[in-house]
């Protein structure tokens, strides 16, 4: 940096689930491992994962690299008549007074933001006192709310080249970042009790859980637990409780930390996952032959149609899944190490490279 001594301040907005989350995190991972000199700020929701997840992210760091945390009011347009609407507009009308006066008192030098709507009223607020914006976009169909942020980012970085054509002139294609903790190997972050002797699936169904997950491995762990060893991570407040835990080759979370769930995604031989981009870019990330169960009419199955057209995962919908055939089809991947091989392939070459270090050197450019 120019001045050593400057601290430039990163406010980081995002949340709800842990799809918005995760790539902010490993830009903060990033700009702490490439050069120091920053200090961090977080506005998200009061219920959401991301207060976890940060907490974990700055202990994992260390204290002097601690990222501030504050939740803020906010709400969701929907694109139907629902008087919840009425409702939300105060929500977040409410959530532009309350990122307003946190600018105004913390004055940072940029808002990075990679969707939702906790993130809305912070980019409005943030124009509104000319602090510079960056918006990053992760999935192949834009979202509302990176549409109503997009007007007033300086920089729009986005995943696919696709998406160049969404964003004009102010759109760069870097890929889409990956955690640090992925690359390092941290013991303190083993997962217990796992049985090395056979094949391990992670099941994952974002950042909330997946309750159609939850019950198809739910009907079907007994047979399963004969093939594998499933680690699953249901979301919070939605552990499986109907048999009693615990059960030989099969290790339940509700949550995993970053340290955690990169041990976890290191550790499979197979995942199970929904086409959320930040989890399928850090299994692309680690060559992880995937499962890919999109949630139902729904932005993810544009994600999802993306690596089925690469070759690079098997897509299945998620109203043709019974128990029965969830079992036969996780049974034959993992009895085809062929195409298991292959998929591991097409899944590393499917994302761009160098996301990170693409998205630090914009955002260098952008406050210095």
């Amino acid at each position: 940096m120019d001045d050593e001594n400057k601290k430039y301040k990163i406010l980081l907005t995002g949340g709800g689930t842990g799809g918005s989350v995760t790539p902010l995190l490993a830009v903060y991972d990033g700009l702490k491992k490439d050069e120091g000199g920053f200090e961090f700020f977080w506005l998200g929701t009061k219920f959401g994962p991301e207060r976890a997840m940060v907490a974990s992210a700055s202990s994992a760091q260390g204290k002097k690299t601690e990222i501030k945390f504050k939740a803020i009011s906010g709400g969701k347009w929907r694109r139907y008549f629902s008087l919840k609407n009425l409702v939300d507009i105060f929500k977040i009308k409410l959530g532009f007074w309350q990122a307003f006066f946190i600018m105004l008192k913390s004055r940072p030098n940029l808002v990075i933001s990679a969707g939702s709507f906790i993130s809305v009223p912070v980019v409005w607020a943030a124009w509104t006192l000319r602090v510079p914006v960056l918006i990053h976009q992760q999935d192949i169909k834009p979202g509302l709310a990176n549409k109503l942020m997009a007007p007033l980012a300086k920089v729009v970085t986005v995943t696919f080249e696709k998406s160049l054509a969404d964003y004009g002139k102010k759109a760069v294609w870097t890929g889409n970042p990956t955690r640090r903790s992925l690359e390092i190997p941290n013991p303190k972050s083993q997962i217990p009790n796992i049985n090395a002797n056979l094949p391990v699936v992670l099941v994952l169904g974002g950042g909330m859980g997946a309750e159609a997950i939850n019950r198809l491995v739910e009907n079907s762990f007994a047979e399963l637990t004969k093939l594998c060893q499933i680690i699953h991570v249901t979301g919070k407040e939605k552990a499986i409780t109907s048999y009693q835990l615990p059960i030989t080759n099969y290790a339940q979370y509700e949550f995993l930390d970053v340290g955690q769930m990169a041990e976890a995604m290191k550790m499979a031989d197979l995942a199970v996952t929904r086409a959320g981009l930040a989890t399928l870019s850090e299994l692309s990330y680690l060559a992880k032959p995937s499962i890919i169960i999109p949630i139902p009419e729904s932005h993810q199955e544009a994600n999802a149609e993306f690596f089925k057209s690469h070759q690079a995962a098997m897509i299945i919908k998620q109203k043709d899944l019974t128990a029965e055939n969830f079992v036969s089809i996780i049974k034959d991947l993992l009895a085809d190490k062929k195409l298991r091989d292959r998929l591991a392939i097409n899944m590393k070459n499917a994302m761009k490279l160098g996301a990170n270090q693409a998205m630090i050197k914009i955002i260098r450019e952008i406050i210095r």
